[in-house]
C-alpha cells in the first residue's frame, strides 16, 4: 500500500484500517514515508480528525514500534508512575512532581518531550544543566529510577521511535493541536516506558493548544478512554494556562524557579497548588486508602524536610549533571548578559494576559525552535512575570526580559507591553483547576 493511498483516504474523511495505520507507522521508521508524506498525513489527521477506534490504533502501533521496558525485577514495587502535560509557557510542574513522588516511595521513569510550537519542552530544560543526559540507554534510565526514584529522560531510539519522528515534524507543520495525534504521542511514550499509573495535567486557556473547557475536556476523556483500552489507571486533570505558570518562563530560569521551590525560598502559589493537586493524585491512585487530604500532608512533609530536593539533586547527579546543583546554580546555569524590567505606561490591574504572544516572543528571543535543526539558547526568558489579578502601577514590572543583547529586548518591548491588558476596575485571579476526568 502506498502512502499517497492513505493520505488520500484520510483527506477524504474516511476512517482507516488497523493495518493502513499500522503502514503509516511503519512508514515513520524505516522511511517508506518520506517527511512529506508524514507531514500531508499529519495535516489530513488534523483537518479530519480520527475516531476513538482510529486513536487507540495509532496508540498501540507507535508503541509497538520499539521496546516496551519491563520493570519486574528492577524494582520491588508496583507503584510505577508517571505525569503528563500538553504544555504551555512556565509549565515546570514535571520538575517538581517527579522528585517529591521519588520522596513518597514512588518510581517515576518519566520520557518527555521538547518544545512544541510555542510551549517550552521539559528536556529542553534539562539541557540547559551542563553535562545531564536526556538520552541515556535502557540499562542506565532503569538504574537511575531504581537508585534514585526518578529520572526524566527523551525518548531513546528504541521507545516508541515512530512518535520520535512524527513529533518532530508536527511541531514545524503546523498540526500539534489536533487532538488525535496528541492522545497518540503522550500515550506511546507512556505504555511504553512500562507505568503503571498516569496523571494528565490538561492545560486550558489561551496559553495552551487547547482554548477552552470544552477542547480540553475532550481530550481529557479520549485519553482516558484510551488509556484505560491500554489497561493503564489514569486520572486527567484541567488546569489552568491563561497565564504564564510560576513567576519564570525559559529553560535555565524555570530550573532555578524549581531549586528555589525546593530550597524554599520563593514559592509561586499557583505553581505550589497544581503541583501538589497532580502528585497527590497518583498517590491516591496507587493506595485507595490514602485520603486526598493525606496525600497532601506527605507531599508537604517530603519537601518541607528536603527529601524531594535531595531526590532532584541525585537525579540531576545521576544523569551525568552537578552534583551540587542546589547550593551552586548561579555558577552552574547559563544566564544572559543583558535584563531589563518591562514597565506599564499606566496604573490598575491585570485582567487579562495573551500567554501565547509571550511564548512565541520567547521563541524569537531563542528560547525556542522554529525548524528542527534549531539551537535552544537555554539562557533567554522572563522572571518575575505578573499574573492575572495583580495590582501594579507604572513602577511596577510586568516582567523581566532576559536576552543575549539589548537590541533584541528593544524589538520586542511594545509587543510584551502590548500582552497584558490592565482594567481600571478590581479583577479576581484565575481558578487554578477547572476539572477533572477518570
Amino acid at each position: 500500500m502506498i502512502p499517497q493511498e492513505i493520505i488520500r483516504k484520510k483527506r477524504e474523511k474516511k476512517i482507516l484500517t488497523n493495518q493502513e495505520i499500522e503502514t503509516f507507522v511503519k512508514g515513520l521508521t524505516d522511511n517508506s514515508f518520506s517527511d512529506s508524506h508524514i507531514a500531508a498525513m499529519s495535516m489530513a489527521i488534523y483537518l479530519n480528525g480520527m475516531n476513538v477506534e482510529e486513536t487507540v490504533s495509532l496508540t498501540k502501533s507507535m508503541t509497538n514500534s520499539g521496546n516496551i521496558l519491563n520493570w519486574k525485577g528492577v524494582v520491588e514495587d508496583s507503584f510505577i508512575c508517571d505525569k503528563h502535560s500538553t504544555g504551555g509557557v512556565g509549565d515546570k510542574v514535571s520538575l517538581l512532581l517527579a522528585p517529591i513522588i521519588a520522596a513518597c516511595g514512588g518510581y517515576v521513569p518519566m520520557i518527555s518531550g521538547r518544545g512544541l510550537g510555542h510551549t517550552g519542552g521539559t528536556l529542553d530544560k534539562f539541557d540547559s544543566i551542563p553535562g545531564y543526559n536526556t538520552q541515556p540507554d535502557i540499562e542506565t534510565f532503569q538504574k537511575v529510577v531504581k537508585k534514585v526514584g526518578c529520572a526524566i529522560i527523551g525518548q531513546t531510539s528504541n521507545l516508541a521511535p515512530a512518535d520520535k519522528k512524527l513529533y518532530a515534524i508536527r511541531d514545524i507543520v503546523g498540526t500539534v493541536e489536533s487532538i488525535p495525534l496528541i492522545t497518540s504521542s503522550i500515550l506511546s511514550k507512556k505504555i511504553a516506558s512500562g507505568i503503571n499509573y498516569l496523571v494528565l495535567d490538561i492545560k486550558v486557556g489561551n496559553g495552551s493548544f487547547n482554548k477552552t473547557k470544552e477542547i480540553a475536556n475532550n481530550l481529557a476523556e479520549l485519553l482516558v478512554n484510551v488509556a484505560k483500552n491500554s489497561n493503564m489507571k489514569c486520572t486527567a486533570i484541567l488546569t489552568d494556562m491563561n497565564q504564564v505558570l510560576g513567576f519564570n518562563a525559559g529553560h535555565s530560569l524555570e530550573i532555578i524557579e524549581c531549586i528555589n521551590f525546593f530550597n524554599g525560598i520563593k514559592k509561586n502559589k499557583r505553581l505550589e497548588i497544581i503541583t501538589h493537586k497532580l502528585a497527590a493524585e497518583l498517590l491516591c491512585m496507587n493506595r485507595k486508602d490514602l485520603t486526598m487530604d493525606f496525600a497532601l500532608k506527605k507531599i508537604l512533609n517530603v519537601i518541607d524536610s528536603g527529601k524531594a530536593s535531595e531526590k532532584f539533586e541525585q537525579m540531576v547527579a545521576a544523569l551525568g549533571g552537578p552534583k551540587n546543583i542546589l547550593s551552586n546554580y548561579k555558577n552552574i546555569l547559563p544566564n544572559t548578559k543583558y535584563t531589563e524590567d518591562i514597565f506599564s505606561d499606566i496604573s490598575g490591574y491585570i485582567e487579562s494576559i495573551s500567554t501565547r504572544e509571550l511564548g512565541m516572543i520567547l521563541i524569537e528571543l531563542g528560547g525556542g525552535r522554529k525548524n528542527i535543526s534549531d539551537k535552544i539558547d537555554y539562557s533567554v526568558g522572563y522572571s518575575n512575570v505578573v499574573n492575572v489579578g495583580d495590582k501594579i502601577d507604572t513602577k511596577t514590572p510586568l516582567l523581566t526580559i532576559h536576552a543575549k543583547n539589548k537590541e533584541d529586548i528593544k524589538s520586542i518591548k511594545k509587543r510584551i507591553k502590548d500582552s497584558f491588558i490592565i482594567s481600571d476596575n478590581t479583577i479576581n485571579p484565575l481558578k487554578d483547576v477547572y476539572g477533572k476526568v477518570n
